[in-house]
């Protein structure tokens, strides 16, 4: 049993934050926030992937489920360590406050990380010098290969974009000519994806490895230097989190982006082509909500490759993820039991076919390396019995969505009396709407239901939903503070399905009520999941802003 007590908390990704930067951050901000659940009686803060950002600003489409995302370096952090000066922060840009600008956060910070690296490299004998060394031979099984592929990434988009009718680009017409579209090939040879490198890279030729190495070592080294800040930056905030009575639950993909390092440097791992292409790609099929299905694209595990390693890629995922967290949710379990496969160039996700995952064994593995693991189990869409049958044998907690629990169905999974213990309740995900968009929307048989439930008027659905997550029989409750701040649709994390203006929720401290700290605190407390002090919080009714 992974959660041997009642716990409650708050799902708010770090890039949401309030940070006078364009995007939240593990600055003042962040510890402000572990503050305010401390206050509030939450012992849980619930994030997304903190892995670099992909297609569409996803951190669930990354180039790597090792690294960071640099994006969340705090630059008021890097001053306090000598690296800026507040001078550095001065003009800044006009940033809105309720939505992150991806693109203008990093033109702005991302100059502001090299004036550090270069501070950096002018404290030859300095203790951060050996703290970096130290951290750069502790991670070099993944990070090696990650800042090599970010660099060769980097040239060939500069080399491509200069020379675009190149031979390279003549030659990689020429072996993906009956595989890609020619679109897809002036799309794959603009984003120097790595499918179209010199062979001897793509192939990871030792010498070949050894001479790029030795070529780009001074951009390998910065770019080394940079996860090292994030690392350095996000252990202090978890550590402080921790001595604050709060946990971290982090989260992890099933399944990489194929335009990644981890795919690159493991291509035996994945379901290639001697070209390197796919052969198949990751989705589900067709449902009530989607008739097309969902083409994710990601490319598929060999799975039987993986077990010959005794899961030793996997291994060392889970092993690093719990470093950075306390608790880890397993994006898309179902897939270990079997996913659908869909072939290569496929325009939807119709025609695929169910096959088999590497079920038990995988868990059992994992157990025997690493002993019992603080593992979620994401089991939402479509769940089998035999799915059921894995996550009950693997012991996980799976998770159950308020949203999904009200129509007609009076014994729904998801209603609060018929949930067990070994569950997380949830108001919503990220995926979800945020509780006053969904009754917003809702049928009438739903908002029906759910008043009826509860003896209620629907006036504050938002935080009638807290409240049924909170007194739920589930050992943890988690609510997005979208809900906890009452906010409606425009403030959704993510539409899946759509491609554009997702990720972009931020908040400000002027949102956040002292009523809304006592109630969590009153909550959690009513309803065993925080233990009362025994001289609580006396918070002031006119402090607005805790």
């Amino acid at each position: 049993m992974v959660f041997q007590e009642r716990k409650s908390g708050i799902l708010l990704h770090p890039t949401s934050l309030p940070s006078p930067f364009g995007i939240g951050d593990f600055g003042a901000d962040a510890y402000r926030f572990v503050d305010t659940l401390e206050l509030a009686g939450q012992t849980l803060w619930q994030i997304l992937p903190l892995c670099p950002i992909g297609y569409g600003n996803s951190p669930y489409q990354s180039i790597s489920a090792f690294a960071g995302n640099i994006l969340l370096i705090s630059p008021q952090l890097l001053c306090e360590a000598g690296l800026l000066t507040e001078a550095d922060l001065q003009n800044l840009p006009h940033f809105d406050k309720e939505l992150v600008d991806y693109e203008a956060a990093a033109n702005w910070k991302l100059p502001l990380f090299k004036k550090a690296y270069a501070a950096f490299c002018e404290q030859p004998d300095s203790q951060l010098q050996q703290d970096f060394a130290a951290y750069c031979e502790k991670e070099a099984d993944w990070l090696d290969d990650f800042a090599l592929y970010v660099v060769l990434r980097a040239h060939f988009q500069a080399e491509h974009t200069a020379q675009p009718q190149s031979e390279d680009w003549k030659t990689f017409c020429a072996e993906s000519a009956d595989i890609l579209t020619e679109d897809e090939q002036l799309d794959y040879f603009a984003a120097a994806s790595w499918v179209t490198w010199p062979r001897a890279l793509r192939k990871r030729n030792a010498q070949t490895l050894r001479k790029w190495t030795r070529l780009l070592e001074k951009e390998i080294e910065e770019e080394k230097f940079y996860q090292f800040l994030f690392a350095t930056q996000w252990q202090k905030l978890k550590a402080y989190a921790n001595a604050h009575g709060v946990e971290i639950i982090g989260d992890a993909p099933i399944f990489v982006a194929y335009d990644s390092a981890d795919v690159w440097a493991n291509q035996k791992l994945f379901q290639l082509d001697s070209k390197g292409f796919p052969t198949v790609v990751a989705g589900v099929p067709p449902d009530y909500f989607c008739a097309e299905g969902q083409l994710w694209g990601n490319p598929l595990y060999d799975w039987k490759a993986h077990q010959k390693t005794q899961f030793a890629w996997w291994t060392s995922r889970i092993q690093k993820a719990l470093k950075d967290v306390d608790y880890l949710r397993i994006d898309h379990f179902r897939a270990f039991e079997s996913y659908w496969e869909i072939p290569f160039g496929a325009p939807n996700a119709v025609k695929g076919e169910w096959k088999k995952g590497p079920g038990m064994t995988f868990f059992q593995t994992l157990q025997k390396k690493l002993g019992n693991l603080p593992l979620i189990a994401e089991d939402l869409g479509i769940i089998t019995d035999e799915v059921r049958a894995l996550r009950a044998e693997a012991g996980l907690p799976g998770m159950r969505i308020l949203q999904f629990a009200f129509g007609n169905d009076k014994n729904n999974a998801y209603l609060p009396h018929s949930c067990d213990y070994n569950s997380i309740m949830y108001s919503g995900t990220h995926d979800n709407d945020t509780t006053i968009g969904w009754y917003a929307t809702a049928t009438e048989a739903e908002k029906d239901h759910y008043r009826r439930y509860l003896n209620v008027d629907g006036h504050d659905v938002a935080w009638d939903f807290i409240r049924m997550a909170i007194s739920s029989p589930a050992a943890v409750s988690i609510v997005p503070l979208q809900d906890v701040l009452n906010l409606d649709s425009r403030h959704r994390m993510n539409l899946p399905g759509v491609a554009g203006g997702n990720w972009c929720f931020r908040f400000d401290w002027s949102q956040w009520d002292s009523g809304f700290t006592k109630g969590l605190y009153y909550l959690s407390t009513l309803f065993g999941r925080y233990a009362e002090r025994p001289d609580p919080y006396q918070i002031s009714d006119t402090d607005e802003t805790i």
